[in-house]
C-alpha cells in the first residue's frame, strides 16, 4: 500500500537492541526488564503506578476485575459505556457479571454526548462507574461523567490515543483510579502484543499485580508471611508479559514523544483540508495523540466516492472503531438507536496517521479532497 492504516514503529535500532539482549539474558519472562518499563511508563506518564500486561485487552478485564472484587460490585452494577469503542472496552463488564449502559457518542468529539449522559442520569438511580474510552487520539469527557455522576467510579481506556493531554495540560490517564493503555502493533509505540494498566490507588496497583500472577501472595506489594511463595489470595490469571516485549518498550518510549507531535501536526495539516460542505468536522483538540485522520460524510454517496479513490490510490482504510456496537451480533442483546454512534457507523472510515506519514501522503490526500 502506498498508505497503510498501520506502520511497523520496531525500528532496526529496536532489533539490535533486543538481539544484543536475547544473547546476554538467562531470562525471558517477567523480571527486572519488565519492572524497569514499568517504572519508565509511570515517570512519562506521571502516575504513580504501572503494570504491563499481556494487552490493552486483558489490562481492561485486570482492572474492572480488581475492582468488581474489591468493592463487591455485582450483577446490579450498572457501567456506563459508549457505544462507538472497541468492543473490550466494553466485554470484561458483561463477562464480569454486570450491567453496561450504553450511551450515544457525540461524532465531531467521538466521546460521550453529553445530552445522552444527562439523560441516563435522569433515568438511572445509581450508576457504579463509568468506563470512558479516549478515542482516536482524542480526549474523552472525564471531567463532564466526574460533574453528572459524582458518585461514580470513572476509569480511562488511552488505548491508541498515548500523550493525549487533558485541558489541565495533564496526560490522561496521569490522575486516574484506573487507566489502560494498548502498545498493540501499529499503535503509538509496539511491544508487538501488550498493554498497561495504570493506578495512583496502592491497594489497587497491589490486587492487580497479585491477580496478574494467578492470585499469588508473592506477587503482592506485602507478602502474606505465612507462605510468601505459593499462597494464592485472590482469584487471578496469567497476564503477564515478557522481558523481550519490555525491551522493545524501553527502546520505543525514547522516541514516544517526537512520535505524537508529528501525528498531532499531520491531524492539524488534515482538519485544513476538510470540507465542511461534505464532512462532520471532527474536534480540533489542541491537547490531542492523533491515532488516525477520521472521515463523516454528511452523505453517504460521498463516502463511497472517498472509498474508490482510496482503493485507486493505494490507500488502506476501515469503519471508525467498530461503529455503533450494539449493531454487531456479541452485543444484539443491547440493541439500541443512537443517532451519533448511528452516523459514525453508516457514514466514517478513517485512514492511518504515524510518524510516517509525509508531506507527500498529505498532498495526495489533499489531491483526493479537492478532485471531491
Amino acid at each position: 500500500m502506498f498508505w497503510p492504516l498501520m506502520d511497523d514503529t520496531i525500528t532496526m535500532s529496536d532489533r539490535k537492541e533486543l538481539v544484543d539482549f536475547i544473547l546476554k539474558t538467562d531470562r525471558f519472562t517477567n523480571g527486572p526488564k519488565v519492572k524497569e518499563f514499568e517504572q519508565l511508563w509511570s515517570e512519562w506518564l506521571g502516575c504513580k503506578h504501572t503494570l504491563f500486561v499481556s494487552s490493552g485487552s486483558t489490562a481492561n478485564f485486570l482492572l474492572i476485575d480488581a475492582w468488581k472484587e474489591m468493592y463487591l460490585w455485582n450483577e446490579n452494577s450498572k457501567i456506563i459505556v459508549p457505544a462507538c469503542t472497541w468492543m473490550t472496552n466494553v466485554a470484561p463488564i458483561i463477562q464480569l457479571g454486570m450491567q453496561p449502559i450504553f450511551c450515544d457518542i457525540d461524532p465531531e468529539t467521538f466521546t460521550f454526548d453529553i445530552d445522552a449522559l444527562k439523560e441516563i442520569r435522569e433515568q438511572e438511580e445509581f450508576i457504579s462507574g463509568i468506563f470512558v474510552t479516549h478515542l482516536l487520539g482524542l480526549n474523552g469527557a472525564v471531567e463532564a461523567c466526574q460533574e453528572i455522576f459524582p458518585e461514580a467510579i470513572v476509569f480511562e481506556d488511552v488505548c491508541e490515543s498515548h500523550g493525549v493531554r487533558a485541558p489541565d495540560g495533564s496526560k490522561r490517564g496521569s490522575n486516574s483510579i484506573g487507566a489502560t493503555f494498548s502498545t498493540y502493533f501499529g499503535h503509538h509505540m509496539s511491544t508487538i502484543e501488550g498493554g498497561m494498566v495504570c493506578t495512583n490507588d496502592e491497594y489497587l496497583y497491589d490486587y492487580m499485580k497479585r491477580k496478574r500472577s494467578h492470585g499469588m501472595a508473592r506477587e503482592g506489594v506485602n507478602p502474606d508471611p505465612s507462605d510468601p511463595h505459593f499462597w494464592f489470595t485472590t482469584l487471578g490469571y496469567n497476564f503477564r508479559n515478557t522481558e523481550l516485549g519490555a525491551v522493545l518498550g524501553i527502546n520505543q518510549l525514547k522516541r514516544l514523544d517526537d512520535m505524537i507531535d508529528t501525528r498531532r501536526e499531520n491531524y492539524a495539516a488534515f482538519l485544513d483540508m476538510l470540507d465542511d460542505q461534505k464532512f462532520l468536522l471532527p474536534a480540533a483538540d489542541p491537547g490531542n495523540s492523533s491515532f488516525c485522520l477520521p472521515f463523516v460524510c454528511l452523505e453517504r454517496e460521498t463516502k463511497s466516492k472517498l472509498i474508490e479513490a482510496f482503493d485507486e490510490n493505494e490507500i488502506e482504510y476501515r469503519p471508525i472503531i467498530a461503529g455503533n456496537l450494539t449493531n454487531h451480533p456479541a452485543f444484539a442483546k443491547w440493541y439500541g438507536f443512537y443517532p451519533g454512534a448511528d452516523l459514525v457507523h453508516h457514514n466514517g472510515l478513517y485512514i492511518g496517521n504515524s510518524h510516517f506519514v509525509t508531506d507527500s501522503h498529505l498532498d495526495k490526500l489533499q489531491s483526493i479532497l479537492d478532485t471531491l
